[in-house]
């Protein structure tokens, strides 16, 4: 079993971060069991291990944190889905590759049941949707747009950090960076894609899609309580 956690409010990025590190050490020596936490944070800015400095083109509009995961520049905040998943590798297979396509086919899963079809780019990190309702690019290829982030780091075999899914933030607040460090290719969400999805429905077709994607992993969610989280009980 898989515990799932719900963060209320807006968790704090540091303390979150030490908690899950605190998790991840608790899964690797077996004294605790893997773990999916749900959750928001206040606008910030994370830079992975591969952030390029001239990607952050506006360092002063929120605050920026070193990930320590995979990645680049990506942007965090109220409205998007953060998914932070602690998952043993030893039990579930040591491949890297296979795991993260593992995230991927989750994300993909979830957004089908909204009807919408996401899909992953050769040497593009994240899950995107085509936008035939704009015009194509000057190739003449339909614009595509990012819905969903990625980054995991692993320690002792033992993934943390995840994914994010963009289901109603203010994508204006991705302006201060270069998103995942492509510069050709835009940032949507689920309601910029004219659907009304809440936090709930998303966390709904999570929640199923989980156990097909991991097999014989079945999420029990659970709901966190303030003071009992692991941000400290956001706010």
């Amino acid at each position: 079993m898989v515990e799932w956690m719900h963060l209320p409010g807006l968790s704090d990025y540091a303390a979150t971060l030490a908690a899950m590190e605190a998790r991840v050490a608790d899964i690797a020596a077996g004294r605790a069991g893997e773990a999916v936490w749900l959750l928001e944070h206040p606008p910030l800015y994370t830079a992975g291990t591969s952030a390029r400095p001239e990607d952050l083109t506006d360092p002063d509009r929120f605050p920026v944190h070193v990930a320590g995961r995979g990645g680049q520049y990506t942007y965090h905040g109220p409205g998007q889905r953060v998914v932070y998943v602690m998952l043993d590798l030893n039990a579930r297979g040591r491949d890297v590759r296979a795991f993260v396509q593992r995230l991927e086919g989750w994300i993909i899963a979830a957004l089908a049941e909204f009807n919408v079809t996401g899909e992953v780019r050769d040497g593009r990190v994240g899950v995107w949707v085509t936008r035939p309702d704009k015009a194509p690019g000057p190739d003449g290829a339909s614009r595509e747009d990012k819905i969903a982030a990625i980054g995991v780091k692993l320690r002792k075999w033992v993934s943390f950090h995840g994914i994010s899914i963009n289901v109603e933030p203010d994508l204006s607040h991705f302006d201060g960076i270069v998103p995942c460090g492509i510069r050709d290719h835009g940032v949507t969400s689920l309601v910029d894609l004219g659907l009304p999805v809440t936090m709930g429905d998303i966390d709904s077709a999570l929640a199923t899609t989980f156990g097909r994607v991991f097999a014989g992993s079945v999420p029990a969610p659970v709901q966190g309580r303030r003071g009992a989280g692991p941000s400290g009980g956001g706010g």
